[in-house]
């Protein structure tokens, strides 16, 4: 296979720039992408939307499994189409030692690779960080997995169901009264793929200065116990153990879904001044001064009480008139809105969270682009999601220089 050389993005290869500051920050970045499923490619994704170009290997015949998730549109899967827009498709059948080795050339004109093999597996098909990186010493490489490269729990399979649960978060997820509850979206792959994209920019930047890459190693495990704020500061300071209260705040009060006359409101009040504004708004001015409800901490022991005062007033009232009279006053509340009613409101057309492209085989789709805005460099979603390999002959013979002959080898071989 071909050897382009020199090492961390400084190849003779063209590599795509997106056109310039418009392109976003990352162009001329070359991400070699050997994720699957959720918390690799969310990260991948959030990369491509900022500019970089990603390189997707796939299994050859049956690629992610996330293609073959309900539901479909023109033959696709569209858990799939979310995750991976921006990114162009190789198939390689990478238990074949000429698969392999098209990994390691890719590689060597590479500024990162994101793997999210279980520990192990990858230095078992001689793809690990150790042999990629002596052929590009420039190399990002990330590693994200359940528990991490190392540790007592290294080689445990695991899915985000697991890393919410033993990281604690469902334990403090749910009602009291209630069992531990997951939170209704993979947290622990998406923000295992989100410290996966911080953890690359911030390698990267060092690379700037030393010119060396580094490994970057990122557990679900660890993202997720990393995010536990609040039942930390409370157990690592006090060693009371956190429990489950519902959609209370644990330490603030009022912060929690109130009965109002049709459905639950959300009211959120985390200071005193703005404590005693409410007060005077749910028609007990002064209320502030009461010894049971004078600071946070005695209101929260206090709920109860406080509940059946605000509930009194919220209950004759509709959700709508309780957030537009809180409103007036400056006060944190909001209805509680299904995912429908998030996705067509004005707010989410406002901020351009929804994006639509055209897609070769399911036509218009609507493609979520990651959120943050930047003034100089635009993120952008700049391709649809590829088709099984779509860009494989495109790839060989721009980056490898193969030809058309060998190509069509490999093609008879098996090997993409």
């Amino acid at each position: 296979m071909g050897n382009n050389g020199n090492h961390g993005g400084n190849h003779g290869t063209e590599r795509e720039t997106g056109g310039g500051p418009a392109g976003g920050a990352l162009a001329g970045i070359r991400i070699l992408d050997l994720t699957r499923m959720l918390s690799g490619p969310f990260c991948t994704a959030l990369l491509a939307d900022a500019g970089a170009e990603v390189i997707k290997i796939e299994a050859r015949g049956t690629g992610d499994d996330a293609r073959h998730f309900a539901p479909r549109q023109g033959g696709e899967g569209t858990y799939f189409m979310l995750l991976n827009r921006g990114k162009r498709s190789v198939t390689l059948d990478l238990k074949s030692p000429r698969g392999r080795d098209i990994v390691r050339d890719l590689a060597r004109g590479a500024d990162v690779l994101v793997e999210n093999f279980r520990p192990g597996a990858a230095d078992r098909l001689g793809i690990g960080y150790d042999a990629m990186s002596a052929l590009n010493p420039g190399l990002v490489y990330a590693s994200i997995s359940g528990f991490g490269q190392d540790g007592p729990m290294a080689g445990v399979a695991a899915y985000d169901i697991i890393a919410q649960a033993m990281s604690g978060l469902m334990s403090i997820t749910g009602f009291p009264d209630g069992p531990p509850t997951r939170v209704g979206e993979s947290m622990g792959d998406i923000i295992a793929g989100l410290y996966g994209a911080f953890g690359i920019l911030a390698a990267l930047q060092a690379r700037a200065h030393s010119g060396r890459g580094q490994h970057v190693d990122v557990a679900m495990f660890d993202s997720m116990f990393s995010l536990l704020v609040t039942p930390l500061s409370q157990y690592l300071f006090t060693g009371e153990e956190p429990r489950r209260v519902g959609n209370r705040h644990p330490v603030s009060t009022p912060f929690d879904a109130y009965r109002a006359g049709d459905g639950l409101v959300i009211i959120a009040v985390a200071n005193e001044r703005l404590f005693a504004r409410f007060a005077a708004c749910i028609g007990h001015p002064g209320l502030e001064a009461d010894g049971r409800f004078s600071s946070d901490e005695r209101r929260t022991r206090n709920e109860p009480a406080l509940r059946a005062l605000i509930e009194e007033w919220t209950g004759a009232r509709s959700v709508a008139e309780v957030v537009e009279t809180l409103g007036r006053e400056g006060i944190p509340s909001s209805p509680i809105w299904t995912v429908p009613e998030a996705a067509n409101s004005a707010q989410v057309a406002a901020r351009g969270l929804i994006t639509r492209f055209h897609h070769p085989t399911a036509g218009e789709i609507p493609l979520v682009p990651q959120p943050v805005r930047f003034s100089g460099t635009p993120a952008a979603v700049r391709r649809p999601p590829p088709l099984l390999g779509e860009h494989t002959d495109a790839i060989l013979a721009g980056l490898l220089g193969l030809d058309d002959a060998a190509i069509a080898a490999l093609r008879d071989d098996g090997v993409i």
